[in-house]
């Protein structure tokens, strides 16, 4: 099962006022377990950020003038999600945001049946708490030092994170292999996110498990 993790930035709150994307970021997982595949760009939105837009990122006028438009990379964008869920945290905004570019030149918008806004889960999961990213990194125990400014591809890396934790998966899903341990490591820093001894049953074990599965069947049916 593959999904994306996806972030975006804006030059302002509100599409119906003109605002554009100027950043998106998204991390690809496969069974909870981010991939090495990753997807983030910078864009020259045509106009200028809002000053309330560029306390929350940084990213200047100056800056986004020499990046790419979004017609550019809207491809290549495309191609990295299709087919698979989209993870949003209040996906209501960055789909009215990514919907409002693909209009503009014409493509097909995204539907939203295939997103899962992690907001929500998060509401529901937890009423009346406060349920913003920072808040629930701080709940599921999260570094979220990086997170000076709001960048796209920073807030995927938390919400990868926090969106395992929301669902309950914690742990890796069983593939059913003999190891002795189990380790999974951050490919960027090499730390190791998961770590995990496996212990076998012995022959005895297994036995006396034999036993009283056939005692507890005479039992049930006869």
């Amino acid at each position: 099962m593959k999904e994306i993790v996806l972030d975006t930035e804006t030059t302002g709150l509100e599409v119906r006022d003109g605002h554009r994307i100027v950043e998106i970021g998204c991390i690809e997982l496969d069974n909870y377990i981010p991939t090495s595949k990753k997807f983030h760009c910078y864009l020259n939105p045509e106009r200028k950020v809002s000053e309330r837009a560029f306390k929350v990122h940084g990213y200047s006028d100056e800056f986004l003038a020499h990046q790419k438009k979004f017609k550019d990379i809207v491809d290549d964008f495309l191609n990295f999600i299709k087919d698979k869920k989209l993870i949003i945290h209040n996906a209501s905004f960055d789909l009215a945001h990514l919907n409002n570019e693909l209009s503009l030149i014409g493509k097909e918008k995204i539907d939203k049946n295939i997103v899962i806004d992690t907001l929500h889960i998060a509401r529901e999961k937890y009423p009346g708490a406060q349920i913003n990213l920072d808040a629930l990194c701080k709940r599921y125990k999260i570094d979220n030092s990086k997170r000076t400014k709001h960048t796209a591809i920073i807030d995927c890396e938390l919400l990868t994170k926090i969106y395992i934790n929301l669902v309950d998966q914690k742990e890796p899903l069983l593939n059913f292999q003999s190891y002795d341990n189990t380790e999974i490591t951050n490919e960027k820093d090499n730390t190791i996110l998961y770590s995990k001894k496996i212990i076998k049953p012995t022959e005895e074990e297994l036995k006396l498990h034999k036993l009283f599965l056939k005692s507890n069947l005479k039992k049930n049916f006869f």
